[in-house]
Order: structure tokens, then sequence, then C-alpha cells
């Protein structure tokens, strides 16, 4: 069980590289809209192979020519207007508030309860409550920059918090049971290509052809956090699936992004450490994660 909140660290570690990545390829003068659908563009084939050696392709394809309209529509909304305008948002803030603020999702699922014929859990919503207060005091800390923070940052994080469940619900709505997580996360990235060779073509029109050294760091985000973050979550999710308090304790480890970003940006970007503010509202966000998981845990 340890090796499983061990694995779930290590994926919380891969997909910290995403924050500091996107910022490293704003700081080189790359356009967000590159970072962005490079970074799926480039999973793609490393996710098909990684399924055709797992399980096969078939399986994965034939779902998603009979049922094609749902997955592209809601494969776009979970991954596209999820990813793209949290790139944007990496363009405006630093790596560690890009990746505290992100924690909004949390609060997010549980508001999206109620169109998946699910209540809404009281005691959850409180603890999203202290994720939320967090968010906002990293956001509003310093009130000469909180409205362009808002709109740059807090607004974009705010829509992809939203999108992201929404289409990966959906998807497992649609998904029957033998469709692994894996063959589904394939099959979103694959119904969602349409939208990031279109969001591609603009930024071709818009600056050109990306820079090698852009390319190169949006594949290492496709490695890090699409295929080696995804599958290190996946098999520690896998392993304890069973046991309730172990995956909570697994799913807490998110949390450790925040810790990992802002020690990243901080060593290899050159960011400004946080204020006491900011030290306080990753604190209050960092603590609403841990207390949701054991909030799930108690329900359960």
């Amino acid at each position: 069980m340890k090796k499983a909140v061990f694995l779930g660290a290590a994926g919380a570690f891969f997909f910290a590289f995403t924050f500091i990545l996107n910022k490293s390829m704003y700081l080189s003068g790359g356009n967000w809209v590159w970072s962005a659908s490079l970074r799926y563009l480039f999973t793609l084939p490393l996710l098909a192979v990684t399924v055709r050696i797992r399980c096969g392709l078939g399986g994965i394809h034939s779902a998603i020519a009979g049922n094609p309209k749902e997955w592209f529509l809601w494969s776009t909304v979970g991954f596209g207007l999820f990813y793209a305008p949290v790139t944007y948002a990496g363009d405006h803030g630093n790596a560690w508030l890009i990746a505290a603020s992100w924690q909004i999702t949390i609060t997010a699922g549980v508001l999206l309860a109620p169109l998946f014929q699910t209540r809404i859990s009281i005691r959850n919503l409180s603890v999203s409550a202290v994720i939320l207060a967090g968010v906002f005091m990293l956001q509003f800390r310093d009130s000469e920059i909180s409205a362009a923070s808002a709109a740059h940052t807090l607004l974009p994080i705010l829509i992809g918090a939203v999108a992201y469940p929404l289409g990966n619900r959906k998807m497992m709505q649609i998904c029957t049971e033998n469709i692994s997580t894996l063959e589904r996360v394939y099959g979103m990235t694959l119904c969602s290509a349409p939208f990031w060779l279109g969001l591609a073509a603009y930024g071709f029109s818009d600056s050109g052809a990306p820079s090698a050294n852009q390319a190169f760091q949006a594949f290492l985000v496709a490695l890090f956090s699409g295929v080696i973050a995804t599958l290190l979550f996946f098999k520690a999710t896998d392993m304890v699936k069973t046991d309730i308090k172990w995956l909570a304790a697994v799913e807490s480890t998110q949390a450790l992004e925040v810790v990992f970003a802002l020690t990243g940006g901080v060593l290899f970007l050159g960011e400004p450490m946080p204020d006491a503010a900011g030290f306080a509202g990753i604190l209050l966000i960092i603590g609403g994660i841990a207390l949701n998981s054991a909030v799930s845990v108690i329900r359960h």
C-alpha cells in the first residue's frame, strides 16, 4: 500500500513538469498555442504505442466508431477546453500559482455532481470552500494586480477546471466496462486531435512554426505528464482501488504538484518565492485536498 502512495507522489512529480515547462516555453518566447497543441499531438503517438502493446487498439477504435459524436464532443471539452485555457494562464502567472490554482477543479467536480445523478456532498463542498479560499488568497494577495490576475489566470483556470471533470465524467458514462482507463485517455486524445490541429493551424498563421526548443519542451510535457505521470497514477489507484482509505491517500498526493511546481519554478525559472499570503494560500489548498480525501474515507 505504501508503494501505491509512493507511485502517486511520483506521478505528481511528473505532472508538475506541465506547469514548469509551460512557463519555460513562454519565457523563451514560445506561443502558448503551440505549447498546448504540441503537448497533445506528441502525446497521441506515445499513447497509441502504449495501448497497442498493453491491450491492442481494436477495442477502443470500435468503441469510438460506435458513438463518434459523443466521443469527439466530450473529448474536446475534457481535453481541449481544459488544457488550452490552463496553458494560456501559464503565460500570466508563476508555475506554482497555476499549479495551486488548478486545484480548484476539485471544487468544480463537487458542484457538477447533480449533472451525473448524484447528490452534492455537503462535507466535500465545505472542504472545497477551504481550497477556494486558498485559491482566492493566492489570486488576490496583491490588490494592485488582482484585476489582471483574475482576467488572465483565474478565469481561464475556472474554464479548464469545469471542462476537465465534465468531459471526463461524460466519457466515463459513455465507455463500457471493457474499456480501460488507459484506452479511454488514448481515445479522448485521438478524438480531441481535430481541436489541437485547428489550434496548431491558428498558431502557425499567428506566429509561424514553433522553435526546435519549444517543440522539444512540449515533447517533454507529453512524455512526462501525458504518459509517465498518467501511467504512474493509474497504477497507484489500481493497486488500492478496493481500499478506500489508501485510495484517498493516493488521490491526496496530487497536492504535491504544488510543492514540486513551486520548487522547480524557483530553482530553474528564477520565480520569486510566495509572500506570506501566498504561502498561506498554498497551505489552505494543500490542507483542503488532504481534508477532501479524509472526508471521502469517513463517508465510506
